[in-house]
């Protein structure tokens, strides 16, 4: 028999000797590490859940732009909450030059605040997954999720 796919947290699918079929040699003490790998996991979100939420929605960061003439202030989902220029901005009548700078600093502090957050919540679930959750990019989410049930990376 040779190993067909190999689940490190349920056993091993193999070809059957008569070489028609494949079943699954189940692991059963690795699936119980397992569930109670998920069970400590939920229990230390449950627990840790409303502060962690309450720490992310007052996330708030401030950012200047290069020049230091444009302040923006973004809240944990790059809401702007306030916009500040110095009236030095006004002397040089480059309405595109302005709309860039505002637009460049926002995205900064945008990108900062995404960072706070994914902080806060790395001690219940690792960060490139909760970035890729803050992003809306599903395409990772259920990438890392497979990879999490076939190949084990040690997120589990």
């Amino acid at each position: 028999m040779a190993p067909f796919v190999h689940c490190a947290a349920f056993g091993t699918f193999v070809e059957d000797d008569l070489g028609g079929g494949v079943r699954m040699d189940v692991d059963a003490a690795g699936l119980q590490a397992y569930a109670d790998e998920l069970q400590a996991r939920f229990m230390r979100l449950q627990s840790e859940a409303l502060s962690l939420h309450g720490r992310a929605r007052a996330v708030e960061v401030t950012e200047k732009s290069a020049n230091g003439l444009v302040c923006a202030t973004v809240g944990a989902r790059g809401d702007l909450i306030r916009l500040d220029l110095d009236p030095r901005v006004f002397r040089d009548p480059d309405a595109q030059g302005l709309a860039d700078t505002i637009t460049d600093t926002i995205h900064r502090a945008t990108a900062k605040a995404l960072d706070k957050v994914v902080e806060i919540f790395e001690s219940v679930v690792p960060a490139d997954q909760m970035r890729a959750h803050l992003e809306g990019d599903v395409e990772t989410v259920m990438k890392q999720l497979a990879g999490q049930m076939v190949e084990g990376d040690g997120h589990r």
